[in-house]
Protein backbone atom coordinates (compact mmCIF):
# COMPACT_ATOMS: atom_id res chain seq x y z
CA UNK A 1 0.00 0.00 0.00
CA UNK A 2 1.36 3.41 -0.98
CA UNK A 3 1.44 5.84 1.96
CA UNK A 4 -0.74 8.92 1.74
CA UNK A 5 0.08 12.19 3.42
CA UNK A 6 -1.55 15.49 4.22
CA UNK A 7 0.50 18.66 3.65
CA UNK A 8 0.41 21.45 6.23
CA UNK A 9 1.95 24.86 5.57
CA UNK A 10 2.76 27.61 8.06
CA UNK A 11 2.64 30.68 5.78
CA UNK A 12 4.10 33.10 8.32
CA UNK A 13 7.38 31.14 8.41
CA UNK A 14 7.88 30.84 4.64
CA UNK A 15 10.60 32.86 2.88
CA UNK A 16 9.79 31.64 -0.66
CA UNK A 17 12.94 29.58 -1.18
CA UNK A 18 10.84 27.10 -3.22
CA UNK A 19 12.88 24.09 -2.06
CA UNK A 20 9.72 22.25 -1.05
CA UNK A 21 8.30 22.75 -4.53
CA UNK A 22 11.54 21.70 -6.24
CA UNK A 23 12.06 18.54 -4.19
CA UNK A 24 8.47 17.21 -4.17
CA UNK A 25 8.62 13.96 -6.18
CA UNK A 26 4.92 14.13 -7.12
CA UNK A 27 4.76 17.86 -7.94
CA UNK A 28 2.10 18.45 -5.30
CA UNK A 29 3.08 22.06 -4.49
CA UNK A 30 3.16 25.42 -6.22
CA UNK A 31 3.61 29.04 -5.14
CA UNK A 32 0.44 30.63 -3.86
CA UNK A 33 -0.82 33.86 -5.37
CA UNK A 34 -1.15 35.11 -1.80
CA UNK A 35 1.71 36.48 0.27
CA UNK A 36 2.51 36.37 3.96
CA UNK A 37 3.14 39.48 6.10
CA UNK A 38 6.76 39.58 4.89
CA UNK A 39 5.67 39.65 1.24
CA UNK A 40 6.69 36.09 0.36
CA UNK A 41 4.58 33.75 -1.74
CA UNK A 42 4.18 30.61 0.34
CA UNK A 43 3.53 27.17 -1.15
CA UNK A 44 0.12 25.62 -1.55
CA UNK A 45 -1.14 22.25 -2.67
CA UNK A 46 -2.13 22.29 -6.33
CA UNK A 47 -5.90 21.85 -6.58
CA UNK A 48 -6.70 18.25 -7.47
CA UNK A 49 -3.35 16.97 -6.13
CA UNK A 50 -4.38 16.66 -2.48
CA UNK A 51 -4.24 12.85 -2.65
CA UNK A 52 -0.86 12.81 -4.44
CA UNK A 53 1.27 13.41 -1.33
CA UNK A 54 3.07 10.18 -0.44
CA UNK A 55 4.38 11.43 2.93
CA UNK A 56 7.99 11.20 1.80
CA UNK A 57 8.78 14.20 4.04
CA UNK A 58 11.22 15.72 1.54
CA UNK A 59 9.49 19.09 1.90
CA UNK A 60 10.00 18.98 5.68
CA UNK A 61 13.64 17.99 5.37
CA UNK A 62 14.65 20.72 2.91
CA UNK A 63 12.67 23.63 4.40
CA UNK A 64 15.15 25.87 6.25
CA UNK A 65 12.33 27.72 8.03
CA UNK A 66 10.31 24.70 9.23
CA UNK A 67 7.32 26.14 7.37
CA UNK A 68 5.93 22.87 6.01
CA UNK A 69 5.24 19.39 7.27
CA UNK A 70 3.25 16.31 6.38
CA UNK A 71 1.32 13.78 8.40
CA UNK A 72 0.45 10.30 7.26
CA UNK A 73 -3.27 9.77 6.86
Amino acid sequence: MIPHGQVYIIPTRCKECELCIEFCPNDVLRNSEHTNAKGYHYPEVIPGKEASCIHCEFCMIVCPEFAIYTLEV
